[in-house]
């Protein structure tokens, strides 16, 4: 089994006062506590307190429940179910639409774009391992980026000859806890027609909601009557949801090992609540972020991501953060750039702009295929036959290096977040660390991380703009 990932701040807490995360520690695991009582609340059906509401703690322990369902239950189990649904929809379709928004669709484009090959959708099916085509739509108001994938869909969908064949053919996933989201009810609209419209009665087999027990793509989905439908656990809001069926469903489509997703949560949920402060990454993490914002004013989390395949990582990390902490005219800042990119862009202001920047870099540990070398030429007009042999990874590591030191020798502080790999494991463990880390902080400063009242306003103002137009 792949190890757990690194929680390494050794190039910051030197900025920090004498015993300062030491004194942090009391506090830390009181936080600890209350986040894990908060399962025990929530799952107890009690009365919640008005200043924990809404309380959406079910995260924690659902990778390890759905793992215990599986083990118990086998075939019966959630697991089990969306792997078969997984498994019918590759085998008959060949091109996927995942609609969703926010934490709809954000973990999962995290997942994809991390474990998946970069060229996914260029490859054959058969280099595809008959995994379809994925396409990401309803996270956003562009009437051309829309329009666009419908043409492509279409026109696929004109060139089938074969109607047993998954060639040519589109299925959806469509994702919205209350169905109520204006930008994925109004795409689905668009790409359930295209469905429809193309393959006939087979829609009720290529269209698979994932929804709330109550709401209106529930009533419309039960009135359909797809073949498959999945739940959104309550007690499990939305940028909290990647490990159920909003990020399981769409990565066994797209051909990933779910089960190792969950395992990686789940080890990650057992070191949290064992391991103690200066060995335990959730709680190692908050305290270094917080200590850094409270002491010195560094109020932008930078989360500096390295190479390409993690950045998406980043941006739901982005969303958790400021959704999770940013009220009450507090919150930290979370921005995510990917490096050696943005060193040409940001790099200049991170090592010479205002000092409100905490740096934690995002580490890929070895790659999953074989290391590109430089290779040697007779000519050598761009001197780089002295690199011949080199490994891109070893370059990397180098840049890596370089900047974290450019930045110490400037006293900008820094840290890192090391997977040994990237692939499920290490993936379902940075979505458990960067969930668990954002409740704790949440506790900590006295925010309830959950719910995002901010963002229903733009909704309801949006409806009511629209509504008084008709």
């Amino acid at each position: 089994m792949t190890p757990l990932l690194k929680y390494n701040p050794s190039a910051s807490v030197g900025y920090l006062a004498t015993g300062r995360l030491e004194g942090l520690k009391t506090s830390l695991e009181h936080a600890r506590d209350e986040t894990l009582s908060d399962v025990e609340l929530w799952q107890s059906g009690d009365s919640v307190p008005a200043e924990k509401d809404p309380l959406d703690a079910g995260f924690i322990q659902w990778p390890e429940e759905l793992l215990a369902d599986l083990k118990e239950n086998g075939d019966n189990s959630l697991v089990a179910r969306i792997e078969k649904c997984a498994a019918r929809i590759r085998k008959t379709a060949d091109s996927v639409v995942i609609l969703g928004i926010g934490g709809s669709y954000m973990g999962m484009r995290a997942m994809y774009e991390a474990i998946k090959n970069p060229f996914h959708n260029e490859l054959s099916r058969d280099e595809r391992e008959g995994c379809p085509r994925i396409y990401f739509e309803g996270w956003n108001v562009d009437s051309d980026n829309q329009q666009a994938l419908l043409d492509l869909l279409e026109k696929r969908a004109g060139s089938v000859t074969d109607t047993s064949a998954p060639e040519g053919r589109t299925a959806v996933v469509v994702i919205s806890k209350s169905g109520g989201t204006l930008e994925t009810a109004v795409a689905f609209r668009n790409f359930r027609a295209l469905v429809e419209r193309s393959f006939g009665t087979d829609a009720q087999q290529l269209i698979v909601p994932v929804t709330g027990d109550s709401g209106r793509l529930r009533d419309l989905a039960n009135e359909a009557g797809f073949e498959d439908i999945f739940s959104i656990p309550d007690g499990i809001g939305g940028r909290f949801s990647v490990l159920t069926p909003v990020g399981l469903l769409p990565a066994a489509i797209a051909g990933m090992d779910i089960r190792q997703l969950l395992q990686g949560a789940a080890d990650m949920t057992v070191h949290f609540r064992s391991a103690d402060c200066g060995s335990n990454a959730v709680l190692d993490y908050t305290a270094v972020c917080h200590a850094f914002e409270t002491d010195h004013g560094l109020v932008t989390r930078i989360l500096s991501t390295w190479g390409c395949k993690l950045e998406a990582v980043g941006l739901w990390y982005d969303q958790l953060l400021a959704e999770s902490l940013g009220k009450h005219e507090k919150g930290a800042l979370p921005l995510t750039i990917v490096n050696t990119r943005d060193l040409h862009s940001r790099g200049q202001q991170h090592q010479e702009g205002t000092r409100d920047k905490l740096i934690t870099n995002l580490l890929p540990g070895a790659p999953n295929g074989a290391a590109v070398t430089v290779p040697k030429r007779d000519d050598d007009h761009d001197q780089l036959n002295k690199f011949a042999g080199y490994e891109v990874p070893r370059i990397l590591q180098a840049a890596i290096d370089g900047t974290n030191k450019a930045y110490a020798d400037d006293k900008r502080p820094t840290a890192d977040i090391a997977l040994p790999t990237v692939n499920e494991h290490t993936v379902g463990q940075i979505f458990q660390m960067l969930m668990l880390a954002t409740v704790v902080e949440g506790r900590l400063v006295g925010t309830n991380p959950y719910g995002q009242p901010g963002v229903e306003a733009y909704k309801k103002n949006m409806n009511a703009i629209l509504s008084a137009g008709t």
